[in-house]
């Protein structure tokens, strides 16, 4: 639990100073800043493998989810308006695909690297470690470098705007964005929830499933999570994106009811399903979010990357219930978080304007 909150404590205590910061630097020294961030979280894994201290290792490791934080808040929003801003959750989607390629290899060449040997004490247990954090932040800093010497174009958001009237004011004027903020806050918390309780889930269905084999099928299921991410952009090219996340959302809705009240292999087909109709949800939530929000999307952005906490605090909910009653039960929680989705993608996600305002610009 102290891991979970170094890493998610970063993205909400640190989301906000690197929206100020790209405010008054841009998103291209937003980016250079996160990625320096990771790699030197990074390096400090090897002097607290050094010393085996458990609290500087949880420093490096909020160090590196700061970095992680910053290249969000920049990475994404500038995705989304270096274009048409009618394409931009294409755009933030096809991005994103890639994260999901990360999602399910890393485990893989982790697991290959950390375990791939038996090993005779924690000591060595750990150069293991020391040795692939040094080789992560030595391709962070090439990635820094090669960020450095390539011309980014410094986008104004206020520019690509449109002129409907109205559309100007303080950020939480935007009921579209306060609507992106609370359903990004449950949409990871159910993504979050879902692959914590995934093995557990299938050990308990009485299949006789083991936990190595429950470890194999959340590998297929993140598999289908990467198909999934670009299955869904692909489909974006004819299908608005408001409306592929209402369908998604529905469909998850359906095969959670199947994951809390049915039992058997269907209900973990079910559950390793719901993996592929998630992973278009959080870069279509983050788009759909800052779209319009004009001079304040960085700081937009920032706030939703916040949101990220729902992932600490929600998934303890979940715990308690699969304690108190059953693990099946406590993917009520989950499907109630995918209502929130649905309701964004059918209604919140539309950009509305002050009546007021509007009829002032009239006159």
């Amino acid at each position: 639990m102290l891991i979970q909150a170094a890493y998610f404590g970063a993205y909400f205590l640190i989301a906000l100073p690197a929206g100020l910061f790209m405010q008054k630097s841009g998103y291209k020294n937003g980016i250079l800043f996160g990625l320096l961030l990771y790699a030197l979280g990074a390096l400090l894994f090897y002097p607290s493998a050094q010393q085996m201290n458990y609290n500087f290792f949880l420093l490096a490791l909020f160090i590196l989810a700061s970095g992680l934080t910053f290249l969000e808040t920049a990475a994404n929003p500038y995705i989304t308006v270096l274009g048409e801003p009618s394409t931009s959750e294409f755009r933030l989607n096809l991005s994103q695909s890639f994260n999901g390629v990360g999602s399910f290899l890393g485990p893989m060449v982790g697991g290959a690297l950390f375990f791939g040997q038996a090993n005779s004490g924690a000591s060595d247990e750990l150069d293991s470690v020391k040795f692939v954090y040094v080789v992560v932040a030595a391709v962070v800093l090439l990635v820094a470098f090669l960020f450095f010497r390539t011309p980014m174009p410094d986008v104004r958001e206020e520019e690509l705007v449109t002129t409907k009237p109205g559309n100007s004011g303080g950020l939480f004027q935007h009921r579209h964005f306060i609507w992106a903020v609370v359903t990004q806050f449950f949409y990871v918390a159910a993504q979050v929830g879902i692959a914590a309780l995934f093995i557990n889930y299938c050990t308990e269905q009485q299949l006789q499933i083991t936990n190595e084999r429950a470890s194999y099928l959340l590998g297929a299921s993140l598999l289908l999570f990467t198909i999934g991410r670009f299955a869904g952009t692909a489909l974006m090219k004819w299908v608005a994106a408001n409306r592929l996340l209402a369908v998604y959302a529905f469909i998850n809705i359906i095969l959670s009811t199947v994951v809390v009240w049915w039992h058997g292999y269907i209900s973990v087909y079910a559950l390793m399903a719901i993996f592929f109709f998630e992973s278009i949800m959080f870069p279509t939530i983050f788009a759909l979010g800052v779209k319009n929000l004009g001079s304040a999307t960085r700081r937009g952005a920032s706030v939703i990357i916040m949101s990220i906490v729902g992932g600490a605090l929600v998934p303890l909910l979940m715990g308690s219930l699969a304690d108190r009653y059953t693990t099946a039960f406590s993917y009520i929680v989950p499907l109630c978080c995918f209502v929130v989705v649905l309701i964004f993608a059918v209604s919140g996600y539309k950009v509305r304007y002050n009546v007021k305002t509007k009829l002032n610009a009239t006159t």
